[in-house]
Formats: C-alpha cells, structure tokens, sequence
C-alpha cells in the first residue's frame, strides 16, 4: 500500500500597499449601505496612513466627477455624491 504524500505548496503572502489598503478602507467607507442612502461619508485620516498615501488618494477622490470633497478643520475629508440617476 503506498501511503500518500502531503505535498501542499507553502502559502505566499502578498504585502498590499499603503495606497492599496486606504484605497479599500475608503472604497468600503464610500459603499457601505449607511453613506449610500444619505450620499456622503466623513473620511478620518489614521495614525498609520502615510502623507503621500493620503495626498494620492485625495487627488483621486477631487478628480472624481459627481463627488464634492470638503476639508474640514479637523483634517478630515467630507464626501458628497449626488444619485446616479440624478447626474
């Protein structure tokens, strides 16, 4: 009888990106049910998001057409989004 051999591969894991992972964290903000039924979001920048992470994904959001972007005084970022039928 020949015994079978675990010949599993070993698990590579893939670092994301700081942009990547704001990138998501704003993506899941900006999609959550909540901010889709009032069309807008207050973004809080963290600890551990980087100056150039949050400068490229700003540029991002203030190139977006049909979003209004807010700065407010406590550095956070307001969004505002009309529906898409209503563009």
């Amino acid at each position: 009888m020949v015994k079978a051999q675990n010949q599993s591969k070993p698990v590579i894991r893939q670092e994301i990106s700081g942009v990547e992972r704001l990138g998501i964290r704003v993506s899941s903000m900006i999609n959550h049910p909540q901010a889709q039924a009032q069309r807008w979001v207050t973004i809080h920048r963290l600890d551990t998001d980087g100056d150039r992470e949050w400068e490229e994904i700003m540029d991002l959001l203030s190139e977006t057409d049909g979003i209004d972007m807010t700065l407010n005084d406590d550095e956070s970022v307001s969004l505002q989004w009309k529906r898409f039928e209503d563009i």
